[in-house]
């Protein structure tokens, strides 16, 4: 890890805010495939910068479901929301790749309404650990 853990943390959240702000936007300008994506790396992001805040070095996965269990071991409220968040996960490979969907390319298979769930999702994510870093940094 380089240098405090929680600043490490909120780096990571710095940048998943950020990524939120890019995500919104291709949605609205028809890129829904990349916001999908990006929704997927903003709820990596974000997981990762609990984790980090809290002292984790060395995180490993990409799996947003993994990165809900992880946490658990600090705050249970990660626990109740794997399954629901796990949903994220689908856009890691679909959205990059033409051979993840037989018969059609990612630019094709997304739609306004797939990508402003996934960028709800992810909001929803990077809000939960927004708010539950500042409080631990009270």
């Amino acid at each position: 890890m380089r240098g405090d853990s929680r600043e490490e943390g909120k780096r990571w959240l710095d940048q998943a805010k950020e990524d939120l702000k890019w995500a919104k936007e291709l949605a609205e300008r028809g890129g829904y495939y990349l916001a999908c994506f990006l929704s997927q790396q903003i709820a990596e992001k974000a997981l990762k910068a609990f984790l980090y805040f809290s002292g984790e070095e060395i995180i490993l996965t990409h799996s947003v479901q993994r990165l809900t269990q992880l946490p658990s071991r600090y705050d249970p409220i990660f626990w109740d929301r794997k399954g629901r968040y796990a949903i994220v996960d689908t856009f890691y490979l679909t959205t990059r790749y033409p051979n993840a969907l037989p018969g059609t390319i990612p630019a094709h298979a997304f739609d306004k309404e797939t990508a402003l769930r996934a960028i709800s999702m992810a909001d929803e994510i990077t809000t939960l650990v927004d708010r539950l870093i500042k409080e631990l940094a009270l």
